[in-house]
């Protein structure tokens, strides 16, 4: 199954790892450290971002907050 993320962006549930909201990747100095780091691996927009989606491959900025997204994913596991 695939989760839409925002910007045209389908996501297949069974790659995704986590999703973040934005204000925790801003209040954590580990997150912010761990996207420097990764900054190969983004995908979209980091200007206007409510959530991040990381997957294995890539990480993905979404104008869609974290709450809705979760719902998607639970709606398509069920």
């Amino acid at each position: 199954m695939y989760v839409h993320i925002g910007e045209n962006i389908l996501v297949r549930t069974s790659e995704i790892i986590t999703i973040l909201d934005k204000q925790t990747v801003e209040s954590s100095p580990i997150s912010k450290e761990f996207l420097e780091q990764q900054k190969a691996m983004i995908n979209g927009k980091s200007s206007a971002y409510k959530s991040i989606v990381i997957t294995k491959d890539t990480i993905y900025f979404s104008p869609i907050a974290s709450n809705t997204l979760k719902k998607r994913t639970v709606q398509l596991m069920v």
